[in-house]
């Protein structure tokens, strides 16, 4: 099994095993998931609306992430941590489907081409090829903006249910409805643009990732991708932190855009406060720069970038470990159909 590698399996085995390993990996640190989206949809002005149902704004106002788990656990108790977990892991797993799916192929296309013109330029060491990094990063945000379009009404349902009161939590179904219900089958969609912006953050992460891998092996005694698990642990959080630290104020822009307040806050008062409806990222992060500075943008990153994290390490060390045995199942029911 040391011999094979992630070459030899096709984009759909890719999809699959990048799929099986999102889910696993959300599924471990779903609380904190549900914590950083409510810390991302509150603002200095909005967030008794938004996100309680509660009458007192010291109740109602997350001040950290610490906070923010007291506060779900003693009104909504454990299930609170969960709400939205069925389209959040079927999100999960479809957003990495398309996303591997579509980086794989497109991935091997370009390599295919590039061994085709090197073959016609009499260039010998065609094993070595090797993808540029801003070719790299282009083919990831390629398969990402490809993916968003098939993924995006699940992102909605799940940041709607994640978000809602208590009382007015509806099941995935019924939230779905509910959307198309008030703004049409377009609603479904709503923050594709800042999602198609946000395309460079697994390109940058699986970019820098494979870099970093590399360098890894390159300094150690490793041979080929023999990594250790901790190894490509830290890889992958290293290349996840980074991605999300550029990229944050746009993903607090879409969880906003997503985010649906409280059944008569829009427009009108809570206490003395009064929610706005977003109609685009650029209004969200105009308005937030106003009332509450540079600092603002990066509210709940914290809890933004432990959760994308520890997703994303854990996604690609169980993929790591998954794939070589769906290679080697490919391959054996390959050879038995020959």
């Amino acid at each position: 099994m040391g011999s094979l590698s992630k070459e030899s399996l096709p984009p759909f085995g890719q999809a699959l095993t990048g799929a099986a390993a999102s889910a696993l990996a959300l599924l471990c640190v779903y609380p904190l998931d549900t914590v950083k989206t409510r810390l991302q949809v509150q603002s200095k002005h909005t967030t008794d609306a938004g996100l309680t149902d509660g009458t007192n704004r010291s109740d109602g106002h997350y001040y950290s992430a610490a906070d923010a788990v007291r506060k779900i656990y003693h009104r909504e108790g454990i299930r609170g941590f969960y709400a939205g977990l069925g389209a959040g892991l079927l999100g999960q797993m479809f957003t990495n489907f398309a996303y591997f799916y579509w980086y794989t192929l497109v991935r091997k296309l370009y390599l295919r081409r590039l061994r085709s013109r090197q073959s016609r330029g009499g260039t010998a060491e065609l094993a070595r090829l090797v993808i540029s990094t801003p070719m790299e990063l282009a083919l990831g945000a390629l398969a990402a903006a490809i993916a968003q379009l098939f993924t995006t009404p699940i992102s909605v349902v799940a940041t709607r249910q994640q978000t809602a009161v208590a009382s007015e939590r509806l099941g995935m179904l019924d939230t779905a409805v509910d959307i198309v219900r008030e703004n049409g089958w377009t609603g479904l969609w709503k923050g594709l643009r800042p999602s198609l912006v946000l395309v460079v953050n697994p390109s940058i992460t699986y970019g820098a990732f494979e870099r970093i891998k590399a360098a890894m092996v390159g300094s150690s005694q490793a041979t080929g991708n023999a990594l250790s698990s901790l190894q490509v642990f830290a890889a992958g959080a290293l290349a996840k932190t980074l991605a999300t630290v550029l990229t944050y104020p746009y993903i607090m822009a879409k969880v906003r855009l997503q985010w649906k307040p409280a059944k008569g806050a829009i427009g009108g008062n809570t206490g003395s406060h009064k929610v706005e409806a977003y109609k685009s990222a650029a209004q969200i992060l105009q308005r937030v720069w106003q009332l509450e500075g540079f600092f603002g943008w990066y509210k709940g990153m914290s809890a933004q970038i432990t959760k994308a994290v520890l997703t994303q390490a854990m996604m690609l060390m169980i993929k790591d470990k998954i794939e070589a045995y769906v290679v080697f199942a490919y391959l054996m029911l390959k050879s038995t159909r020959a």
